[in-house]
């Protein structure tokens, strides 16, 4: 499968130590199946340093039983309760290798903002999150993670 992290840099080589926290599902490389996330995510990065935005490509391998995985299909519930814990620090997120769900995009994290800061209930939240479009974001929560499962293929300036 084919995955994107957009940055102001090339990385060849990814790592779990330039990662900042707390991020959605914690401290890690992130990546994405979906191109147009991953060049948003590489313009506000790049706005943000004043520098050029880049496109990171990568083959990512199936996921062996070997790593610890959590996933978050459907059950939004328990999505925004982790990213919440999460982006306060809590500490949930390191007892995996990686961590694939839906992203806090711009409008998303508007909802969880709402909910975490106790202005809107779960159901209004849920019931918000609903109407935006699906993104998705691997987080690769160690590097064992990432040297098995990442290779990199191309960058690109865009």
């Amino acid at each position: 499968m084919i995955v994107y992290h957009g940055s102001n840099i090339v990385v060849e080589k990814p790592d779990v130590n330039h990662s900042f926290s707390p991020l959605d599902f914690g401290k890690g490389f992130y990546v994405t199946t979906v191109r147009e996330q991953a060049v948003r995510w590489a313009n506000r990065k790049a706005v943000v340093n004043g520098s050029t935005p880049i496109l990171n490509v990568y083959e990512m391998s199936e996921i062996p039983a070997s790593l610890l995985k959590k996933f978050f299909p459907d059950d939004l519930e328990e999505w925004i309760n982790f990213v919440c814990d999460c982006r306060d620090g809590k500490p949930e997120y390191a007892k995996y290798d990686i961590i694939m769900g839906k992203v806090a995009n711009d409008k998303v994290f508007r909802v969880v903002d709402m909910y975490h800061s106790g202005i809107w209930d779960l159901k209004r939240a849920l019931e918000e999150i609903k109407v935006y479009p699906n993104y998705d974001q691997i987080a690769f929560i160690t590097q064992r993670a990432i040297d098995i499962l990442l290779k990199f293929k191309s960058s690109e300036e865009v």
